[in-house]
């Protein structure tokens, strides 16, 4: 069995749990009772930030959203919302073929009255909506409309669908003025989406509520439809879509692509609907549940890594509907690592608050739309609490995580991601040969070539945000050409044909500035086995001498030990450099090799060897593996006898040998 989830000397937490229960859950040592004091705790800590009526949560930072304050406020007001009514309708909520409650009788309905300040702030906010972002007006409770402040559709979402789970508790109690209100402020959210990605799922659950309720049901329904056609043409198979036409795979798979249409079908009871988004979901969890360590953290890959344990919202929805690959043990040991890895951590504050960052702060993963509230989101992660307490995912003993079982090399589906996982450590590694950034310049949570559970990318994500120290002219995970002395940026990732223990890609380098390097490409491979990394890189059309860089990963002091080697095309030379902090922490440092392109045209082949393990002691890594590149490819013979051949273009080159 491996270790329970937990570091050496968890953090304390400024609010109470209750006692471990090893028998059940052996791994976490918690329980559905740790989820609902954890819930609680996180409401009642935003109390004494809410606005005279409640209408708004302004949560203390002095880094605003480029949305504005107000819209900040709102955004506290309808994250928290949804985590109060996910804890509420946990104890007495709709069931989606009748919308009856379902009364627990060991819980009240609302046993620390969070909804009742959530009514009141309906009310108030709803009062006099207002086209101030800035806090300006001489109402401090009222909602930005969504009309002119288009960051208010996202958190219309949020509150319609805490008002859906929690229809009989709240807004079958409120007074049809304010229920009227409610459902104006409502409305404009049913419109075409104005951002041409996950957006269009916030008209879908706005759309989803009304038609519960019976409000503006032609729009509703067609605001439902928009979503799902335009959602269903970045389906990519296996289940995963794309954020959008940029091939952008990540997080939001789980928590917005899957979560919204998959969570309508099961409250719509649309069992039509939820037969095929239920496959999907059940595809994308094969994949997805393959992206947590077995310390419980969850892959630091993409946008929006403030959500953290926000990544759990999908397997707590495959056992919601019955459309999982994971028994109710695996489930719960997964969402609850999850949730323990970062309060352990020090993620909540000793005002009991979420900080902007992963563990504690950190400014340099966040986009301009991350405000003070924004880390709320992590509300999702709380879509367990929907299970009743006498459900299989509450009941049954904790299993193991499939990171802990077995070493793995699984390419998920056409995405050109790879993960690599040894048993051994827990460790979760990624290797991104072909999801890219919905910016259109380089960030570091798209555009490195390999990310893992224990280290994270150096450098800002966005201009706006404050930089890292470094003494390297290059990212780390990155192979790159040094142009003028700078290092070239990758252009967008195309996944190029690959194994099942390999995943490649083809871009076009860019210089510093963003322009491209007329004629040149670069074809990249990764092939993996164990904790060894074989990483290949073809150049062609850069002129000879031109210099390269390899590096490999950035690991601070008490995390994982990195290496890397060189194989063909780099000097012997293995150096390292001070590469500033990242959000596992400061100091980090990180490998890096030199190389020169030798042939224009027939392309000059780079390999290096590369591995990031937390075993102790590990043996060096060009023991794993003998490399040698022939006309047919690149063969390779690993430690244990297995031998691979990665099919990858190799140019002639007289006398040279791997």
């Amino acid at each position: 069995m491996t270790a329970p989830a937990t570091p050496a000397a968890p953090r304390p937490l400024p609010f109470p749990l209750p006692h471990e229960d090893r028998q059940l859950s052996p791994y976490t040592g918690w329980t559905r009772a740790h989820w609902e004091a954890a819930a609680d705790g996180l409401l009642r800590a935003t109390a004494p930030y809410a606005s005279p009526r409640y209408g708004l949560i302004h949560f203390p930072g002095a880094r605003p959203s480029s949305s504005g304050r107000r819209s900040d406020g709102l955004e506290g007001f309808a994250r928290t919302f949804l985590l109060a009514a996910l804890h509420a309708a946990g104890h007495h909520g709709p069931d989606p073929h009748t919308h009856q409650g379902r009364h627990d009788p060991h819980h009240s309905r609302d046993p620390h009255a969070h909804l009742a300040r959530y009514a009141e702030g309906l009310a108030s906010g709803t009062r006099h909506p207002t086209d101030d972002a800035h806090m300006t007006s001489q109402h401090p409770d009222s909602w930005p409309r969504i009309d002119t402040i288009r960051q208010a559709r996202v958190e219309a979402a949020s509150i319609a669908l805490a008002l859906r789970l929690t229809r009989p508790l709240l807004w079958d109690t409120l007074d049809e003025p304010v229920r009227a209100r409610v459902a104006d402020w409502l409305l404009p959210a049913l419109a075409p989406s104005p951002i041409d990605n996950n957006w269009w799922l916030f008209g879908l659950t706005v759309g989803g509520f009304f038609l519960d309720a019976g409000i503006e049901t032609v729009r509703a329904r067609a605001a439902v439809d928009r979503a799902l056609a335009r959602v269903e043409e970045w389906y990519g198979g296996d289940g995963w879509y794309s954020d959008g036409d940029n091939r952008a795979f990540d997080h939001y798979n789980g928590w917005a692509l899957h979560f919204y249409p998959v969570l309508h079908a099961h409250l719509a009871a649309d069992h039509t609907l939820l037969a095929t988004h239920g496959a999907r979901l059940r595809a994308q969890l094969a994949h997805h549940t393959r992206l947590f360590d077995s310390n419980g953290a969850p892959l630091p890959f993409g946008r929006s890594l403030t959500y953290r344990f926000a990544a759990t919202a999908a397997p707590w929805l495959g056992a919601l509907t019955g459309h999982t690959p994971l028994t109710p043990g695996a489930t719960r040991r997964l969402a609850t690592g999850a949730l323990r890895h970062f309060l352990d951590r020090g993620t909540v504050t000793r005002d009991g608050l979420l900080p902007l960052g992963w563990y504690g702060p950190y400014p340099p993963m966040l986009q301009s739309y991350s405000g003070p509230a924004s880390p709320y989101w992590a509300a999702k992660g709380f879509l367990g609490l929907l299970l009743p307490a006498g459900h299989p995912v509450w009941t049954a003993r904790e299993e193991p995580l499939p990171a802990e079982t077995a070493d793995a090399a699984l390419p998920l589906g056409r995405t050109g991601l790879l993960v690599q996982s040894t048993a051994s450590d827990g460790l979760v590694r990624l290797h991104n040969h072909g999801s890219n950034s919905v910016r259109t310049t380089p960030d570091p949570y798209y555009s490195r070539y390999a990310y893992s559970t224990r280290t994270g990318p150096t450098g800002p994500a966005t201009s706006d945000t404050t930089t890292t120290a470094t003494d390297l002219p290059a990212d780390d995970n990155h192979f790159a050409l040094l142009v003028d002395g700078r290092p070239t940026t990758r252009g967008p990732a195309t996944p190029y044909p690959a194994g099942p223990d390999s995943a490649a890609s083809l871009h076009l380098p860019r210089r510093a500035d963003g322009s491209e390097l007329p004629g040149v490409q670069v074809l990249s491979a990764t092939l993996v086995h164990g904790r060894a990394e074989l990483r290949a890189h073809l150049v062609t059309g850069a002129a000879p001498g031109t210099p390269v860089r390899q590096t490999g990963w950035a690991a601070t002091p008490d995390g994982p030990t990195a290496q890397l080697h060189p194989v063909r095309g780099y000097d012997e030379t293995v150096r390292h450099a001070a590469t500033g902090s990242t959000l596992m922490g400061p100091r980090t440092r990180t490998a890096y090799l030199d190389g020169t392109v030798a042939d224009a045209a027939a392309g000059t082949l780079f390999l290096a060897l590369a591995s990031l393990t937390a075993e102790a002691s590990p043996a060096p890594v060009d023991t794993l593996a003998t490399v040698a590149a022939t006309g047919d490819g690149i063969q390779v013979t690993w430690q244990d006898g297995t031998r691979t051949r990665l099919p990858f273009p190799v140019p002639p080159a007289p006398g040279d040998t791997a």
